[in-house]
């Protein structure tokens, strides 16, 4: 019998159509266009505004996308994981309230937090249970509204992060298609520089920290930025040598959307013509855990049966990897 691998066989995404503009930040905070552009890559991204709607949305929106798409019956599903950092509640899985507004009745679910990470990370988790022989359908959804973490009046964190949600579905292939190999690492000693300070069992929320803002996000822009921009390109580098494969042999770059700089500066170290890089940073900024399937999402059309694409992200923690995938469908 053929090995089995786990294949993306569809894909859906989300996002809110408010779209917060350079143009609009620079009324908010003092900064402007170029120095956003140059430093970022950022123009715009998009913003859920309605306050009673939180991540669960997200990800239910991107999930019927991909139902519809696929014309798929959401009782056939095994599995609901769903990559976030902004849970919609501290206890309860937001990923469970998902499957079952989708209508996922059948299927158990669960949510996985490793920051900018989570996608990248729930791709391996979710081709474990496909290799296992015992799920057939599993649906892994990255959402996050990132806007609720924010602090719009601090310049460094506010010009980069938006909100939005991307969903894909693994199926059982024994054809060779699928997730074919990854190199995942974490280091702790990151987690001083980029994190939220309160709302944990370290640091429980008391009228002191929602007055020192310590609710909101916190980056060490350097420092994240230093060990992203080597971190992303030694694992692609890495995963391209595990597998022999040349710049040529590779379709697509597909990378965590956090800035334009670090994604070329990984594309360049894999050697690759910037037209194999998929970005959409300039339109949503970064997602957290909706950047890679969102790639997907904007770029399925042009995605062909066998495609060599190589994932690479980084985030808090710190958590970062690659994952070397061949794509199993023709959209057209």
């Amino acid at each position: 019998m053929n090995k089995i691998t786990a294949a993306i066989t569809a894909v859906g995404g989300y996002v809110p159509e408010y779209r917060l503009t350079n143009a609009i930040l620079e009324t908010m905070v003092d900064t402007n266009d170029e120095w956003i552009t140059t430093r970022t890559g950022v123009k715009e991204r998009r913003i859920l505004k309605d306050p009673d709607k939180g991540t669960s949305f997200l990800a239910i929106e991107a999930a019927k996308d991909l139902i519809r798409k696929r014309n798929l019956d959401p009782a056939e599903i095994d599995l609901v994981i769903l990559g976030t950092a902004t849970p919609d509640l501290p206890v309860a899985a937001t990923a469970v309230y998902v499957a079952t507004e989708i209508g996922a009745v059948n299927a158990f679910a669960y949510d996985l937090q490793a920051a900018c990470s989570n996608f990248l990370y729930g791709m391996s988790t979710a081709a474990r249970y496909i290799e296992s022989g015992r799920y057939k359908k599993v649906l892994l959804i990255g959402a996050d509204k990132m806007s609720s973490i924010i602090d719009y009046t601090d310049r460094t964190t506010c010009i980069i992060f938006g909100d939005g949600g991307g969903a894909v579905l693994f199926e059982p292939s024994t054809d060779g298609l699928g997730l074919i190999d990854e190199y995942l690492r974490s280091d702790g000693t990151g987690r001083k520089f980029l994190r939220i300070e309160a709302g944990g069992s370290l640091m429980p929320a008391s009228e002191e920290t929602v007055r020192n803002k310590r609710h909101f996000v916190y980056q060490d822009g350097k420092s994240v930025f230093k060990f992203a921009v080597s971190n992303m390109a030694d694992v692609a580098a890495k995963i391209m040598e595990r597998n022999s494969l040349s710049h040529e042999d590779v379709n697509w770059l597909v990378p965590h959307q956090a800035n334009k700089r670090i994604i070329d500066a990984t594309a360049n170290r894999m050697g690759l013509d910037h037209a194999k890089v998929m970005m959409n940073i300039e339109n949503y900024g970064n997602t957290t855990s909706a950047t890679l399937p969102l790639l997907l999402h904007d770029y399925e059309k042009q995605l062909k049966k066998g495609d060599s694409l190589v994932f690479a992200a980084f985030g808090g923690g710190f958590t970062w990897g690659s994952i070397y995938l061949k794509w199993a469908y023709n959209s057209n």
